[in-house]
């Protein structure tokens, strides 16, 4: 199983590790595309009126420009550790064993905007780049990103993909039609019926995936992936959407 989730707006600063090596990330199919928007990114730096401007920064937010410009020479640190925000949070990977943590390495992927997806351990620097961002002399993110990496996950051939992602990184890289996998929706079942939710969507998937990382079950299937549910005391339900899952939760 590969679990995709979305990366965060909030990182933490710094690392200790190499600067970016492009050619050591999960999915090395998409190291010309990571490659591009890398250059563009940090072409687009030297021009801070600009990228305030292309990446809708405020005032508090002109620093990110600086570790853009930094993109290739800055100091790493896992994925999973440089985001921070609800879902990180909540999963808290620092506090996992060992263990867990590799778990994380082989079966996480966090979709980043200027990297496409990359595992939870492989080193990344601090930027700033959204989804929905067109960046000048590039595609839009979409059109950039979406066929090679729907291309890059097909070749990577998992068994199974649990996707955690918000549609918005959703739609920057399809699952492939040829591979089992199933979308999760955060709801919660009340006196008005079910409905989704929003600041628990996030804290809930991060629940699941530290809940997994704990547990490190081999899931390869929908129903393997119920069957660990069930045993952990986790609500995973089928929808009439044969591609979606509701996770169900209480506010």
């Amino acid at each position: 199983m590969k679990i995709l989730l979305p990366p965060s707006e909030t990182k933490r600063p710094g690392g200790d590790g190499a600067p970016l090596e492009l050619s050591a990330l999960s999915l090395p199919s998409l190291h010309t595309p990571r490659t591009q928007v890398i250059d563009a990114l940090v072409e687009l730096a030297a021009d801070e009126e600009v990228s305030r401007r292309v990446l809708k920064l405020s005032a508090r937010q002109l620093g990110d420009i600086e570790h853009n410009r930094m993109l290739r020479s800055a100091p790493t640190m896992p994925a999973i550790d440089r985001y921070t925000g609800v879902l990180f949070d909540a999963l808290d990977a620092a506090t996992l064993s060992k263990p867990s943590r590799r778990w994380l390495g082989e079966h996480v992927w966090i979709h980043s905007a200027p990297l496409g997806p990359v595992g939870a351990l492989d080193g990344i620097p601090a930027y700033r780049l959204a989804a929905g961002t067109s960046l000048p002399k590039l595609a839009a993110l979409r059109r950039h990103w979406a066929d090679v990496t729907t291309a890059a996950i097909a070749d990577a051939a998992p068994e199974f993909v649990l996707d955690l992602r918000s549609e918005a990184y959703a739609a920057l890289g399809p699952i492939p039609a040829s591979t089992a996998s199933a979308y999760v929706r955060v709801v919660t079942d009340d006196a008005a019926g079910t409905r989704a939710l929003n600041h628990f969507n996030k804290k809930s998937k991060g629940l699941l995936v530290r809940a997994l990382a704990e547990d490190r079950p081999w899931i390869a299937s929908r129903r393997s992936l119920r069957n660990w549910a069930t045993k952990r005391g986790v609500v995973l339900r089928d929808t009439a959407d044969a591609d979606v899952l509701e996770l169900v939760v209480h506010e």
